[in-house]
């Protein structure tokens, strides 16, 4: 059990992770590799891409944060449905440079 603060921080932290993982420039978790070869193999320069991070690893952060971000927004909508605070929302902001014209 958490506090309902701490879960509305909690829902901003991984809304902020998710946020970052979602912009990540997937050629960023590729290296290129270069190598010479004997011309007698049929190649003079070889050049490769490899992973540094598998596409399964990112994935799978990916969707465990998106997981924990829907699991504690549900709990904190739940919380909203069920709970009552003490503050009057039915006034009306009145500007008190502008005459009321009734009067």
């Amino acid at each position: 059990m958490i506090k309902l603060a701490e879960a509305l921080l909690l829902r901003k932290e991984l809304q902020a992770k998710v946020d970052r993982l979602k912009v990540i420039d997937i050629k960023g978790a590729f290296e290129t590799k270069t190598g010479r070869g004997p011309v007698s193999d049929g190649f003079n320069d070889m050049i490769a891409e490899v992973s540094v991070v598998s596409f399964q690893q990112f994935t799978h952060c990916y969707d465990w944060h998106a997981k924990r971000l829907r699991e504690v927004d549900a709990v904190i909508q739940q919380a909203n449905w069920t709970c009552e605070v003490d503050f009057d929302g039915t006034k009306d902001y009145v500007d008190p440079y502008v005459k009321d014209k009734n009067n």
